[in-house]
């Protein structure tokens, strides 16, 4: 495992009188598959939008890739190299699963995509490299709001794959998949990692997924950390099974 790649510092967020996130550290290595459990409400989304600039970060400090992020702009965040999946939908309906990805890739490039222009040919070699890592070669000519609930999770992903991420942020990548779409899913995350050493953080409700997938747990709780550490230390705390576990049983 690699030096930190991503460093959380002392970092705060309110609304009102609601402190969402209070004094959170949290590192995650360069290459590391890491998730971020707790109950609903305890933080979880909101400490991804800190990470990626949809929030704004009241207190402390966030550091990507040894440069200080805290507080720039998303879609600076997204082009220094931190995508994110799943609960923000990029997605256009009307659009077929091929211009989809297309338009992702282009706008990485720099070039506008029109839909009043005549179709060319940039970034079509990375858009068929992208459906194919994601399985959607099949599905290329299908309009996106027609897909699947499974393969819109993976239409998603090739959205965020677009932006050629170094870290790779998923809010909930198995929600509302069967069980071999949720498979699926998470084998192509592991290929991801270990593949093409993107740096991985995601949440997740599905014990069974996290246990079998992350690196590192980290148990989120009234917006504070109450514990970090490997599955099976996770697994054996008595307060993450007291907190959390215990409605997952």
């Amino acid at each position: 495992m690699n030096e930190t790649f991503l460093d959380v510092r002392r970092l705060n967020k309110h609304f009102g009188g609601l402190q969402a996130i209070k004094d959170v550290d949290f590192c995650l290595a360069e290459g590391e598959k890491s998730a971020i459990i707790g109950p609903n409400g305890a933080g979880k989304s909101t400490f991804f939008n800190l990470l990626t600039g949809y929030h704004r970060i009241d207190a402390g400090k966030v550091v990507f890739d040894g440069t200080d992020i805290t507080n720039r702009a998303s879609h600076a965040i997204a082009r220094m190299g931190v995508s994110r999946a799943f609960q923000i939908s990029n997605i256009f309906p009307k659009l077929s699963v091929f211009h989809n990805v297309r338009s992702a890739v282009q706008s990485q490039m720099g070039k506008s995509f029109s839909l009043f222009e005549r179709a060319n040919r940039i970034g079509n070699e990375e858009t068929n490299e992208i459906m194919q890592l994601c399985g959607l070669c099949k599905k290329e000519e299908v309009l996106a709001g027609e897909l699947s609930q499974g393969d819109k999770k993976k239409l998603e992903l090739a959205l965020a794959l677009a932006n050629r991420p170094k870290l790779l942020l998923l809010d909930e990548p198995t929600a509302g998949m069967s069980l071999e779409e949720t498979r699926e899913t998470m084998s192509l995350v592991d290929r991801l990692n270990q593949e093409h050493n993107i740096s991985i953080l995601f949440t997740e409700h599905d014990m069974g997924v996290v246990f079998d997938h992350a690196q590192k747990i980290t148990l989120l709780h009234y917006g504070q950390i109450v514990l970090a550490g490997t599955p099976e230390e996770v697994r054996s705390d008595r307060s993450a099974q007291r907190i959390y576990f215990g409605e997952h049983a």
